[in-house]
């Protein structure tokens, strides 16, 4: 493949046909672009590095026309010497032999925040590829993988900046030779040259003559021609280094009537009693830190406070809104401020409304913040922007998760204005601007001792978390939350990020480690006498166990669960429990006693208007219509169900209540349209990043599929789900696909293949001792005695084997 493809397959031998379950399509059927543009806008102004240019333009053409593997670029250099300018200024030129877009990252190797780790780079590249977030592997491995698998093939630049080690950018590397990949670094990263074949280019401060043209052309137009000799010194006072010139000549530009001899004078002195305080490593930061200074007094007074107050901010980048928080400042005051920092090249804005600092001047800002504020002045301003981006959160939880109880939070802190949002989408476009940043506000408030934030932010944000599964960011922030709960001896708190870890680990499938959680939250609720919180726990570990198939303590917790939720009047959660119950009996083979909870929880969520509520009991009282052999009746209630879930707009509904549509629409002879909901409810899962419930959907997907001859195909599609199931240690799915793929051999003649999975089948099974686990080991025995009947009847191929599935 080549070009722009969105679904790339890696295996040495297929056997059968390849099956796509698309992530990202669109009411009318179409794929979304997918074609990221990321790459920062090219330097307004470049000057020369003709050598250097040529050098990598000659090595270009040759790899272009040889390609072997991922051509990777390693520009090296002095902090300051333009690395990033050069190297965005090199891409820009080659953009048309890269189609299929380019990527870009900050790695912050030398930020005063903790580096970038792969990870995360990774789940913006992913998500930038078209990947919903929720899809995006936990694992480091893993999600490397998924980025090689879907950048082969593709002719795309990716551009990795202020890298600190080979390690860092190692899993960043794609898996195609028509890749180009350009890294940035102060350190020499022998272990990329060595290892991955990468081509070192080193920055050296620019000439006298190119230093002295680039003041020379930003200064034009704004002062009559300077002395050259002049300029040659304010040059050499910059180290000749790209990043002090500019802010020298910008200086200078804004100064037109100043005489040059005089702004020199003032550099020189610039450094009196503020580089004092620190002393550089060498002759270049020297250089750089005077300039600094030399910009940062000639600032206004409210745009020097607002710049240091801001290496304060944890984060890659910032809005307005925030500027203003940290300063309390109003937006439009910090939009003026902002205006000025970026006049004067001491901020960076790459897009609308987003700011930034070169890391050095973050180092500069920090210095300043600890030097020219006080202790208390710090603790302020810390206070006010963790205060706006947890408002915020909590102001974006409801229009992204409404149904979920707020965390009770104390007032914004003074002078604070907290993102207002007016649809859902705007409140979701705000989170997956801010993800970053409220992880590092996350940190930034347990390393400042604000734990009081340190535990709601994460408390808050599980609302938006349990609907996306970020399960790297949710994890850690549950951990941060859980840690600052505990030292402030906060047990409310504490109960909160243990069920939201528990959450966490349960969507991710680490049901041990779920139940832990759960268990520790239940265990604290008791102790507290907290009635409400110890019912939401008992239901939580009979989800779990429901999940496990630990039929019989999940129908018990459930029992206790509702009779608490009953005792304290709180009917929505009454309603909740009766429909787990009713389910819980379904699977035990109960099916009269789960039909009449099921209709008891239908009313009771009509009657409190809760359509969500509503749209589950319809989904169990079809399955166990569906059992008693009502199938036009079921597939009306998986119907109804369905057409709550989309007028709702609710994916996560709308994929697992597919489930039940197609199983309906299976038992009532409706192959293709069943072929038709469990596609799309792949396709929705996929999205969600459930890979059980996706594998499901496969599953169903291979049955529908028998049903209608295709019995190669179904096989495909049920060894796919089988897959998944073994790999996420569910072995009664497990079971369930492989009796699935044995039924699809068996029909196709494949009698060995056959045997062997029945076997792995009932292997599976072993564990088991309930209704449906004895009907899937019956259905099995019966296709074995009948080809033990074949055998001795001399039959070439045995009959099909007909049957339903749980």
């Amino acid at each position: 493949m080549s070009g722009t493809a969105r679904e790339v397959v890696q295996a040495r031998d297929i056997n059968g046909d390849v099956h796509f379950h698309g992530n990202g399509f669109r009411g009318d059927g179409a794929l979304p672009p997918g074609v990221p543009r990321q790459l920062p806008r090219d330097a307004r102004i470049f000057v020369n590095r003709s050598r250097e240019t040529d050098e990598l333009d000659a090595v270009f053409r040759v790899e272009a026309h040889e390609p072997r593997s991922t051509s990777v670029h390693f520009i090296a250099g002095t902090a300051g010497v333009g690395k990033t300018s050069f190297a965005l200024h090199w891409a820009h030129r080659l953009l048309n032999h890269f189609p299929d877009g380019q990527l870009y990252a900050n790695l912050r190797g030398y930020d005063s925040d903790p580096p970038a780790t792969a990870s995360e780079i990774l789940r913006s590249f992913l998500s930038a590829l078209s990947v919903p977030a929720p899809a995006i592997p936990v694992e480091l491995e893993a999600a490397a993988a998924l980025y090689r698998s879907l950048s082969a093939g593709r002719k795309m630049l990716v551009f990795l900046d202020n890298a600190a080690t080979a390690g860092q950018v190692r899993p960043l590397l794609p898996g195609s030779a028509s890749c180009l990949v350009l890294v940035t670094s102060r350190s020499r990263l022998s272990g990329l040259s060595i290892r991955d074949g990468a081509r070192r280019l080193t920055l050296e401060p620019l000439t006298e003559t190119d230093a002295v043209g680039l003041l020379s052309t930003v200064t034009a137009g704004y002062r009559a021609k300077d002395d050259t000799r002049q300029l040659a010194e304010l040059a050499r006072l910059c180290a000749r280094l790209p990043l002090a010139l500019r802010i020298a000549a910008e200086r200078a530009a804004s100064r037109p009537y100043m005489r040059l001899d005089e702004l020199i004078r003032n550099l020189s002195d610039a450094s009196g009693p503020w580089d004092a305080l620190t002393i550089p490593d060498d002759e270049g930061e020297s250089a750089v830190r005077t300039v600094f200074a030399w910009s940062y007094r000639a600032l206004p007074s409210e745009a020097a406070r607002l710049f240091r107050l801001l290496g304060l901010h944890s984060g890659p980048d910032f809005g307005a809104e925030a500027a203003a928080a940290v300063a309390g400042a109003t937006i439009g005051q910090a939009r003026n401020q902002l205006d000025i920092l970026t006049g004067a090249h001491l901020l960076e804005q790459n897009e609308p409304d987003r700011y930034g600092f070169h890391d050095l001047l973050r180092a500069y800002a920090v210095d300043r913040v600890q030097h020219e504020e006080s202790s208390e002045n710090r603790a302020a301003a810390m206070r006010r922007v963790l205060s706006w981006y947890l408002h915020s959160a909590d102001a974006a939880q409801t229009w992204i998760n409404p149904q979920e109880a707020h965390v009770e939070l104390d007032a914004p802190a003074v002078g604070v204005r907290p993102a207002a949002f007016s649809s859902y989408e705007e409140a979701m476009n705000w989170y997956e601007l801010e993800r970053a940043n409220l992880l590092a506000a996350a940190r930034a408030a347990e390393t400042a001792g604000e734990d009081r934030v340190a535990w709601q932010l994460p408390a808050v944000l599980r609302s938006v978390h349990m609907l996306v599964n970020p399960f790297e960011e949710w994890l850690t922030m549950g951990d941060i939350g859980l840690r600052a709960a505990r030292r402030l001896g906060d047990r409310q708190g504490e109960t909160e990020l243990l069920e939201s870890l528990g959450m966490a680990h349960t969507q991710s499938h680490r049901l041990t480690e779920a139940a832990t959680y759960h268990r520790a939250a239940l265990s604290l609720r008791r102790d507290m006498g907290d009635r409400s919180g110890e019912a939401l726990s008992l239901n939580d570990l009979g989800l779990l166990y429901l999940r496990e198939r630990r039929l019989a303590e999940a129908g018990d917790l459930f029992s206790t669960s509702r009779d608490i939720f009953r005792e304290i009047d709180a009917p929505h959660w009454g309603a909740v429990l009766t429909a787990n119950l009713a389910e819980t009996m379904y699977q035990l083979g109960r099916f009269d006693e789960a039909f009449g909870l099921a209709r008891e929880a239908l009313e009771a969520h009509r009657e409190l208007a809760n359509r969500g509520g509503e749209g589950n009991a319809l989904r169990i009282l079809s399955e166990v219509r569906g059992r008693l052999g009502a199938y036009d009746e079921a597939r009306r209630c998986a119907e109804d169900a369905v057409d709550i879930a989309r007028s709702h707009r609710n994916r996560m509904w709308e994929g697992y209540w597919l489930l039940s549509l197609g199983r309906s629409q299976l038992a009532s002879g409706r192959a293709t349209d069943a072929l038709a909901s469990f596609g799309r409810s792949g396709a929705l899962q996929r999205e969600l990043g459930d890979r059980s419930r996706e594998a499901q959907a496969w599953f169903g997907s291979g049955k529908a599929l028998a049903r209608l001859g295709e019995f190669e195909k179904s096989a495909g599609f049920c060894r796919d789900a089988a897959v998944v199931h073994r790999e996420l240690g569910d072995r009664w799915q497990l079971a369930l696909a492989l009796d699935g793929l044995a039924a699809a051999f068996d029909q196709a003649g494949k009698s060995g293949e056959a045997r062997r999975c029945s076997a792995e089948a009932l292997a599976s099974l072993a564990a088991f001792d309930d209704f449906w686990a004895d009907t899937v080991r019956e259905r099995i025995r019966e296709r074995e005695r009948e080809w033990e009947w074949d055998r001795l009847a001399g039959r070439e191929e045995p009959p099909s084997v007909p049957g339903d599935r749980p």
